[in-house]
């Protein structure tokens, strides 16, 4: 049974939330301490989280760090602040999807659905094959583990899936279209800030490994990754 955690601060919204899922057998666990979230999720294990961005004390994006410090694990905000800043600021701090507030019971379901689908499901990286390797760097798919000579880096799920969908076809153009459509199954709910911000993401990791300037922007066409490293470079 797939688990979620709820940290939402406003009881009607989380025991709705609770009732609603729990119908599609989801084992459900709602905060209980707000100073101990990460404590909480810990012990819990989740398989997702849906997480609010105001919350007493630290506000969601400080908790979505810390779980990203430890888990991959899918983090949803259902927040009532619908600014395109506060969704880009969300996808900066690890989250891979954003709900609004009000919102319909049946698109939260949905959204979960289809991330569980990703992460666990018919459309999981495939486990026989952990690892992919171009020219000495590697990202290992089980664990999101990008490395290169002896630096390595955690990537959250959406840099994963740009750096798998990179590795895989490299130096091939691939357009905004293309890697909207690989990273969120509906792109009419995504920022079209939300790539870039992932792409800057993952240039900046792949910079921390020593790997500068790989990921070439080629201008009304899309992206490239170009291999900027390697025996001969």
């Amino acid at each position: 049974m797939m688990r979620i955690y709820i940290v939402e601060d406003d009881p009607k919204i989380r025991d709705i939330l609770k009732d609603f899922l729990s119908k599609y057998d989801y084992q459900i666990e709602t905060v209980k301490d707000f100073d101990q979230i990460t404590q909480e999720f810990s012990v819990f294990n989740p398989n997702l989280v849906l997480l609010d961005i105001n919350l007493p004390r630290f506000d969601g994006f400080y908790w979505c760090r810390k779980i990203r410090a430890i888990s991959n694990c899918p983090i949803i905000f259902i927040s009532a602040r619908d600014g395109g800043m506060d969704q880009v600021m969300a996808i900066e701090n690890g989250a891979d999807d954003y709900i609004t507030k009000p919102f319909q019971l049946e698109v939260v379901v949905a959204k979960i659905k289809s991330l569980m689908r990703r992460v666990y499901g018919e459309y999981s990286t495939d486990k026989s094959s952990t690892l992919i390797d171009v020219d000495g760097l590697s990202l290992d798919t089980s664990s999101f583990i990008l490395s290169f000579q002896t630096k390595e880096c955690l990537l959250t799920k959406k840099e994963f899936l740009l750096a798998q969908t990179f590795l895989t076809q490299t130096e091939k153009i691939l357009s905004r279209e293309f890697l909207l459509e690989r990273l969120w199954d509906d792109q009419d709910f995504v920022d079209d800030n939300t790539l870039s911000v992932n792409i800057t993401r993952l240039r900046k990791k792949l910079a921390d490994l020593g790997i500068d300037q790989a990921i070439k922007t080629i201008r009304g066409a899309g992206y490239k990754l170009e291999k900027t490293w390697g025996p001969n470079q």
